[in-house]
């Protein structure tokens, strides 16, 4: 396929009215390369075509060369006005379309941000909520084991100066006693249970500056007894490597790493730490976990005095 030889002089006359060089080419090699004005009406006809502005390929060339003179008319200058005003306007009706499209783009986009950002400010305030609840939690458990403690020392205290306990005292000291029970979870009355938050309480404290370091460490020892209580006639879920390096670097090198397994019945024995089945405590290990999950959702978890 070729471009079609047109006559030069049709070409350059039709090129100085303002049209396209494809234009003008297509308009001369399909009206017969007679005249301007031929040329000029079939552009008028062939307007709306979606090729027009494309350079015309055919079979064989058309060489046409003529130094006749073609005369421009009024009539053809008219027409070719017109032309061009057609095409002004078709290009800034594409522009405009082409503008609305893009604004109710920018106005969708604009729709999706808003809605991106309303539920990010959204989900970090449930976040904050939630955090400032446990944080209230956290200080309403710390305020009620104080005042069973001071309860419980001044029954100690009658008790050794040999006076008779209070009414009084036995009964706030008992209220306070089942309040605590039942905003515990799930058993906190349980000495053992108590004492298992107390070492992991410990255990944040004394590695404050590493939380990353405390996070795996809670993390790991749920694991050892998650396999325990979903195992527990499996010795290797009961056996504990004390030289091994994963666990010197998660739990054993951390002060109450060991303790708080200890709690939940494993022994040393030897280089391990061993629980035998007959001493698997199902409950105390339901208890531990559920401990040890507090500690790693509740971030004031071990900051408060207790």
């Amino acid at each position: 396929m070729a471009v079609p030889k047109v006559n030069k002089k049709l070409l350059e006359d039709l090129e100085e009215m303002g049209f396209p060089l494809a234009r003008a080419t297509r308009a001369l090699h399909y009206s017969g390369n007679t005249s301007l004005e031929d040329a000029i009406n079939w552009m008028i006809d062939h307007e709306n075509d979606a090729d027009i502005d494309e350079m015309p390929l055919v079979d064989i060339e058309i060489d046409i060369e003529s130094p006749q003179s073609f005369p421009t008319t009024e009539e053809m200058k008219i027409k070719a006005q017109i032309l061009r005003e057609q095409e002004r306007k078709r290009k800034e009706d594409e522009e405009k379309m082409f503008e609305r499209e893009r604004e109710k783009e920018r106005i969708q986009a604009g729709k999706k941000f808003l809605e991106a950002k309303r539920i990010a400010e959204e989900n970090e305030r449930k976040r904050y909520l939630a955090l400032k609840k446990a944080e209230k939690e956290e200080e309403k458990r710390a305020r009620e084991k104080v005042l069973q403690k001071l309860e419980q020392d001044k029954l100690n205290r009658r008790s050794k100066l040999g006076l008779p306990p209070e009414g009084q005292a036995i009964a706030r000291s008992s209220a306070i006693a089942v309040k605590h029970e039942k905003n515990s979870k799930p058993v906190y009355t349980n000495a053992k249970v108590e004492h298992l938050r107390e070492c992991l309480r410990s255990l944040k404290r004394n590695h404050l500056e590493d939380f990353a370091k405390v996070r795996r460490a809670f993390e790991t020892l749920l694991v050892y007894v998650g396999n325990v209580t979903k195992n527990p006639k499996e010795e290797k879920y009961r056996k504990i490597r004390l030289s091994n390096p994963l666990f010197q670097d998660r739990v054993g090198s951390l002060n109450g790493g060991v303790e708080f397994l200890e709690l939940c019945g494993f022994e040393k024995t030897g280089d391990f730490l061993y629980l035998p089945e007959e001493k698997v405590d199902t409950e105390l290990l339901n208890s531990a976990g559920f401990v040890l999950n507090s500690a790693m959702t509740n971030p004031f978890f071990g900051l408060l005095s207790t």
